[in-house]
């Protein structure tokens, strides 16, 4: 038994590792024409590239490992069966189960490596690798810039715009703090960017546009103003085109800093997931209830029910002469009070419309948000036990098939992975779009997945053919 269990391994680890590195090739090859419009024509050096294929490498073993250990099954008990022999085997008293016992027990430590390499060594390789494709990109100057989204990353600059195609952006927003004492705003509607040759100054050429200044608050011996004596003197001018330059030190595109996307739920392990859910819950749960209590606090039932009664008879009196000068009965206003009423209800109906679809946008994205954090935390689980799963649907197709090699093995292997890719990324897709949990979008190819593992184990173990299982029933209608 022993040296059947050896010769197994030794079977198996052969087509392991071709499949492995072929089916890695393949991805990394993927990826490639994926970011070639940002590699090309840049000027990189060697190890650069070679840091950026290593990182990928590692990151990419998820979507590598599943298929190689498809493959390989396939190809292992194919050649088996081609060569008789797996017959030899069986008619010796073996059954498929006890054959197959010492890949089981190597596919099982290949599964529970993968989950600590996946949970340990996959977010730094993701966090390296994402880091080094920052810096690359940077030569196109809109890389950095998010549409729809403020990007702080240029100190004392707070930057958005609507969209951008290489150098040209359109609907930006500038607000500059380099000097403390203004406060400058300039809005435009379209814009050029331009970098100087040595990368230290970003210049913008906007068009059509307007530029807001206020200074800091001081004091003024001004009687006219109000309660408070202090005010911002401001000052508002238009452009039709105009030129704005921008200092980018401190934000040399040379090598970036990992703690830009070190929050990214790609680059966090189990344990750091979970604890960042439990944190990012508490801070939603206290933004819908500061939500809720403003919303009550500017009603006027939940104010009378807040109500709290004057301490005194003094004060008492005193309240009731102010309610006195502010009750208002509706046969004493006049028409023309009664419009400016229904505007001022009107204009409040619309702010707490406004209030209320914000807070509905503010809940579609903290769903999405701690989503995507659930769905990476079920995705480093879930892809352990479909590398067993697919290990159990492989061999026993090697065994019915019972050809070997890379001719029928890799078309019919193409095929199921294919099927396994599609349910992973409509899984993927469900749970982004809300119609499935993340738990299930991640668990369910697993799940569909294992049925059909355990009726080919069955067919193969009993020489039956897969597409003539009614025996099976049959016999349970019998014992019946």
């Amino acid at each position: 038994m022993k040296k059947l269990s050896i010769f197994s391994i030794k079977s198996f680890a052969g087509p392991l590792v071709a499949t492995f590195f072929i089916s890695m090739f393949m991805l990394v090859m993927q990826f490639l024409w994926k970011y070639i419009d940002d590699l090309m024509g840049k000027g990189l050096d060697t190890w650069i590239v070679l840091e950026l294929l290593f990182y990928v490498s590692a990151s990419l073993l998820p979507l590598a490992l599943p298929l190689a250990i498809l493959l390989a099954s396939i190809i292992t008990v194919g050649n088996l069966g081609e060569k008789n022999e797996l017959t030899a085997l069986k008619s010796s008293g073996l059954s498929l189960y006890r054959i197959l016992r010492p890949l089981t027990y190597v596919v099982v430590l290949i599964a529970i490596g993968t989950f600590y390499f996946s949970n340990y060594v996959i977010p730094v390789a993701n966090l390296k690798w994402h880091s080094i494709i920052w810096d690359i990109q940077q030569t196109k100057l809109t890389a950095f810039l998010k549409p729809g989204s403020y990007i702080n990353e240029i100190e004392g600059y707070s930057i958005k715009i609507n969209s951008g195609d290489e150098n040209k952006i359109k609907g930006i927003t500038i607000h500059d703090h380099t000097d403390k004492k203004v406060l400058k705003t300039i809005t435009a509607e379209s814009g050029e960017l331009f970098k100087s040759k040595e990368g230290d100054i970003l210049f913008l050429k906007l068009e059509n546009g307007e530029v807001i200044e206020e200074l800091a608050h001081f004091r003024s011996n001004n009687k006219a103003v109000k309660k408070s004596d202090t005010y911002r003197p401001a000052r508002k001018s238009t452009f039709q085109s105009a030129a704005y330059k921008m200092s980018l030190e401190g934000f040399q595109m040379n090598k970036t800093e990992d703690d830009l996307f070190k929050n990214e739920y790609e680059m966090l392990n189990v344990f750091q997931i979970n604890t960042l859910i439990d944190s990012l819950q508490q801070d939603y749960k206290g933004v819908s209830e500061n939500f809720l209590r403003t919303v009550k606090n500017d009603h006027g039932y939940f104010q009378a029910v807040n109500f709290e009664p004057p301490k005194s008879v003094e004060d008492d009196k005193d309240l009731i002469d102010t309610l006195k000068n502010e009750v208002v009965y509706l046969d004493s206003i006049s028409e023309s009070q009664l419009i400016i009423a229904l505007n001022q209800a009107h204009d409040k109906l619309l702010k707490k419309q406004r209030q209320l679809t914000g807070q509905l946008d503010f809940e579609a994205a903290r769903m999405n948000n701690l989503n995507r954090f659930q769905t990476e935390f079920h995705r480093k689980f879930s892809l352990s036990f479909t590398i067993i799963i697919l290990f159990f649907i492989g061999a026993p197709l090697g065994a019915i098939v019972k050809k070997g090699g890379f001719g029928a093995p890799v078309v019919i292997a193409a095929l199921l992975f294919m099927v396994y890719f599609v349910l992973i990324s409509l899984g993927d897709g469900m749970v982004k779009s809300g119609v499935l949990t993340p738990f299930l979008g991640m668990w369910g190819p697993s799940f569909v997945l294992a049925p059909f593992a355990i009726i080919l184990m069955y067919s193969a173990a009993n020489d039956r053919s897969v597409l003539k299982l009614g025996g099976i029933f049959s016999k349970f209608k019998k014992k019946k």
